[in-house]
């Protein structure tokens, strides 16, 4: 018997869909560390897939994905594999990465970079968060100083997804100090570029596969050419970036927490105590009801943002509204999954799994608390309410 309330996908999605979930089961099953060569093995299987450029038109070698059905792959990526920080790193290079060059890039920078970052030949990472400049993303002290017909880079960026396999990185530099919104501006820049480096992987406590490090610029030489979007443009890409992170990312998470909440539900119903199934207590069948709500009202948030993205909804407030639903049930159903196999969820498996890779997500793409400051300012809360005066 299905229990979901599933959105009403067209066929096409809705096969693709089913195709996502066998293959992230058939072939993303992964290490619990992110190996590189492992890595990048599984990357251009999900390449040839079609997943590395989904939302890409297709003159670039993408499958011209709209929001809606991005985020059903994710969440098939997310039931599908057992692997999140894989699925996470897919999602961090399409939607942060390669959707700005999609949206911003000139010709000859898509013609250039997408179809082998589409093939699942090449990797991007978008680099923007700094020791000193997290939450605050428009005080980067990274700085971009143009030099004639190209610029000279300089900073540090941390805690960069994918940045020990990337390719290409998106970075964000400051082009003209203390300049706010229009102060930044976004590069693309090769990995084997001279004066890039790349520190060592993270060992992190959640999405243990997608590999994470800090990136240095000392004297990185920049053509002009490699500007996305235009000087003073970086504010703009960060942005339309985090719009399709906060919707389609998330969709990761609807799909594991599918899955185990598919299990849990097997769990309760199998185990005995005091001679009847626990499925069969109040206080745990409540606590079953409670995840199936938190997960459904979650999945519909998220979808209505993706349908906005479609009609071209210009609000932040739908995507900052879905990374706060998913994010905040994908942790309470973690912890409601492992209490409810009692000392079994203390030990290594889904339940325990899902609350290590639930806990980041209010975190990246902006904290939680930054999305409920993007509402109330969306929202004009600060604002006193003109009167209306004959």
């Amino acid at each position: 018997m299905n229990v979901y309330f599933d959105p009403e996908f067209d066929p096409q999605t809705e096969e693709m869909r089913d195709m996502v979930v066998q293959f992230a089961r058939r072939e993303l099953v992964g290490p619990a560390t992110a190996d590189p060569d492992e890595f990048r093995r599984r990357w251009q299987l999900a390449g040839k897939q079609g997943l590395a450029g989904s939302c890409v038109p297709v003159d670039y070698g993408g499958s011209g994905l709209d929001a809606v059905a991005a985020a059903a792959m994710m969440e098939a990526l997310g039931e599908g594999g057992s692997d999140t920080g894989f699925a996470f790193s897919m999602a961090a290079h399409l939607f942060a990465a390669v959707m700005p060059v999609v949206e911003f890039g000139s010709e000859q920078q898509k013609n250039r970079w997408l179809p082998a970052l589409c093939s699942g030949q090449s990797i991007a990472a978008h680099a923007v968060t700094e020791p000193a400049a997290g939450s605050d993303a428009l005080s980067l002290e990274t700085s971009a100083l143009r030099d004639g017909d190209q610029y000279l880079l300089n900073g540090s960026k941390c805690f960069i997804t994918n940045a020990p396999v990337a390719d290409l990185f998106l970075v964000q530099a400051a082009t003209r100090a203390g300049g706010g919104f229009f102060g930044l501006t976004t590069f693309l820049v090769p990995a084997d570029t001279h004066g890039l480096t790349v520190g060592r992987t993270y060992d992190k406590v959640g999405l243990r596969g997608s590999p994470m490090a800090d990136v240095r610029f000392t004297d990185c030489v920049v053509p002009a050419a490699q500007v996305l979007g235009s000087e003073g443009s970086g504010a703009v890409v960060f942005s339309t970036s985090m719009k399709w992170e906060r919707t389609c990312l998330f969709g990761i998470y609807l799909g594991v927490m599918r899955r185990v909440l598919d299990s849990t539900i097997d769990h309760v119903r199998q185990r005995e105590q005091f001679g009847t199934v626990v499925g069969g207590f109040q206080a745990v069948s409540h606590r079953i009801v409670d995840m199936l709500a938190r997960y459904e009202s979650a999945r519909l948030m998220l979808y209505r943002s993706a349908r906005g993205i479609d009609a071209g909804s210009e609000s932040s407030i739908g995507p900052a509204l879905a990374k706060l639903a998913v994010s905040e049930a994908a942790v309470q159903l973690g912890l409601d999954a492992i209490q409810l196999r009692g000392a079994l969820g203390l030990l290594d498996g889904e339940a325990e799994t899902l609350l290590r890779d639930a806990l980041p997500a209010r975190i990246f793409s902006g904290t939680n608390e930054i999305q409920k400051n993007n509402i109330a300012r969306e929202l004009r809360l600060g604002s006193r309410r003109r009167e209306n005066r004959r």
